[in-house]
């Protein structure tokens, strides 16, 4: 396993890489408010097939995270940068791995660039209206209106409680390591990291708005597509899974017995599917 940084645009963004850059190359798309930690245990996994490439995005983990002053927080943004990442490293064509704030990133970068996808796994990652748990009607009624109390109320999304029962939250008592929160609840305390989150929060909504294009690139390209979902998710329901293969031919689906964070259980299953569906 490789670390390193890339300077874009002035901004550092620190990446996890491993395999033979010979091989086809497969991208991952962390969440929130995880980092590219959290494909600690898969990378290895993928690593004898692909060149696997793990950034951390502007504002969370190991990348820089200049003030909402001088950068402007948006998934517009992000997916920008983590575009400028993947050309700074010479990646025309890749697979991408998308979870959570995954999503809507990677989709941005598949409706831009649609001939740079080869296939695409989501994990838990949303673009489907049906897929929103009941937890998105308070932050539905936040983007209508953006008060400060409302704004106050949802920085209890990434408080160390609620971060620790997303992990916990639809997974067997005693299966999950506390590495992962402890490392996402540790980036919290950093400098401007509310006014970083806020402003993402906030502009969630231009995501669910994009959801018509996102699908509107699943219909058209009918990509190979893994759907693998932790099918106790609170936040991204299982029918947002299934979704998928009403506009792909080409989608499978599999629902595990996880919740959010499937991934720290079940990454050997979730390589192995990898490997199955996408390896020659």
């Amino acid at each position: 396993m490789n670390y390193s940084l890339a300077n874009i645009n002035g901004v550092n963004i620190f990446f996890r890489e491993c395999g033979d850059k010979d091989k086809p190359a497969f991208l991952l798309l962390h969440g929130f408010p995880s980092s590219s930690h959290m494909f600690r245990n898969l990378m290895p996994l993928l690593e004898e097939k692909f060149h696997v490439i793990a950034p951390d995005y502007v504002g969370f983990g190991q990348s820089g995270a200049p003030s909402v002053e001088v950068f402007e927080y948006t998934f517009d943004h992000l997916a920008d940068y983590t575009q400028s990442l993947l050309r700074a490293l010479g990646i025309e064509k890749y697979y991408m791995y998308v979870f959570d704030y995954g999503a809507p990133i990677g989709f941005r970068l598949a409706v831009r660039n649609p001939e740079s996808i080869l296939g695409i796994v989501s994990q838990n990652g949303n673009i489907y209206e049906c897929g929103l748990g009941e937890r998105w009607a308070t932050r539905k009624i936040y983007w209508e209106n953006p008060t400060a109390e409302l704004r106050l109320f949802l920085q209890s999304t990434y408080a160390p409680e609620t971060i620790i029962r997303e992990y916990m939250s639809g997974q067997p008592l005693g299966n999950i390591s506390p590495d992962g929160y402890s490392l996402d609840i540790y980036y919290t305390y950093r400098d401007g990291y509310s006014d970083i989150q806020d402003s993402l929060i906030l502009d969630y909504r231009t995501n669910v708005a994009m959801y018509p294009q996102f699908q509107e690139y699943v219909k058209t390209y009918k990509p190979k597509l893994l759907a693998i979902w932790g099918k106790n998710d609170e936040s991204f329901r299982p029918a947002g899974a299934e979704a998928y293969k009403e506009d792909d031919p080409n989608a499978e689906v599999i629902l595990l017995d996880a919740g959010h964070f499937a991934l720290e259980t079940n990454y050997e299953r979730i390589a192995s599917e990898i490997l199955k569906f996408f390896a020659d």
